[in-house]
Parts: structure tokens; sequence; C-alpha cells
């Protein structure tokens, strides 16, 4: 899916706050959650997700989605990452 169709659909799904981010190689982030649904799509890289004891790698190209109040742990891989992510109120 390409930057743009993705762009489309998350407007379409209600994610108004839509925006381009990036996360440093090998940076990780602790157990949280979100006050808000995300939607995103990997560009370029890697991130391993951990929810509920279970982590899973999103490489460009994949697309993942978190409701609201999802605990997670962010890993990213040794090449940084790159995503477009959506968020939904």
């Amino acid at each position: 899916m390409n930057d743009d169709a993705f762009r489309q659909r998350l407007q379409h799904e209600g994610y108004a706050e839509i925006e381009r981010r990036a996360m440093a190689a090998n940076e990780s982030r602790a157990e949280h959650a979100h006050h808000f649904d995300v939607a995103a799509l990997v560009t370029a890289g890697a991130i391993t997700l951990t929810c509920e004891g279970r982590a899973r790698t999103y490489r460009a190209g994949d697309t993942f989605t978190m409701a609201a109040g999802t605990l997670h742990a962010e890993d990213v891989g040794p090449d940084g990452v790159e995503y477009i992510v959506g968020r939904r109120h």
C-alpha cells in the first residue's frame, strides 16, 4: 500500500490526526498504553510490538492497528523505523 492510499484509508476510517514519524535505531519504549486508537504503515526499517506477551515485528510495507488502552512495548530494529500513523480519539 502506498502512502497516499494509506492516508486516504485512515481519513475514511475516522483517523483525524495523521503524521509521519520516526524512531532511532535500537530505541525501546517500556510497556505503556495510548488513550486513542492507532493505525500505522511502516515505510522503512522495523519495529517490534509486544502485547500480552506476544511479540510481532512489522517491516516496511506492513500495517498494524491498536485499540486505545492496549498495553504494549516498542522495540526498534538496528536501522530505525519510519512510519505513517493515524490517531483516532
